[in-house]
């Protein structure tokens, strides 16, 4: 079982009170179908996405990404019972998307440069290592 200290909570707490979902989402997406272009196999149905104005500009990436942050948002509110709370996500994107799990750690590593270039200097190392260990939980799937 994951043990969080209520400095952590406090710290995930805060970079959630500052994203803006809209915005924050769609650049996050982009950037993983930028930067790791394999990951586009999973989108086949978005449409344009052959270079990155078009992914910027793409309605549907904009929409996923505000749906992936609601998914984090789910695991925020459920901190101490991620594994539960993701096992219907979890099994959708393993069974029947058949989603190679090491893209949800490229996901939030495009996160949370996302992120740190938006809190800059508010986004301490106190902060990063409790925002990471979050991550790091939810893409495993063991918080329990």
């Amino acid at each position: 079982m994951v043990q969080w200290k209520a400095e952590e909570r406090a710290a995930i707490q805060a970079v959630f009170a500052k994203l803006d979902y809209e915005s924050v989402g769609r650049e996050t997406l982009t950037r993983l179908l930028v930067v790791y272009p394999w990951t586009r196999r999973y989108f086949g149905g978005f449409g344009n996405l052959f270079n990155s104005e078009a992914i910027m500009a793409n309605p549907k990436v904009a929409a996923h990404g505000i749906v992936v942050l609601r998914g984090l948002e789910m695991a925020l509110k459920n901190m101490d019972d991620i594994k539960n709370t993701y096992a219907s996500l979890s099994e959708l994107h393993s069974e029947k998307l058949q989603v190679d799990p090491g893209n949800f750690q490229l996901l939030g590593d495009c996160l949370t440069v996302v992120i740190a270039t938006r809190m800059r200097t508010e986004f301490t190392p106190d902060i990063q290592a409790a925002w990471q260990k979050f991550l790091a939980v939810v893409v495993s799937g063991d918080g329990s």
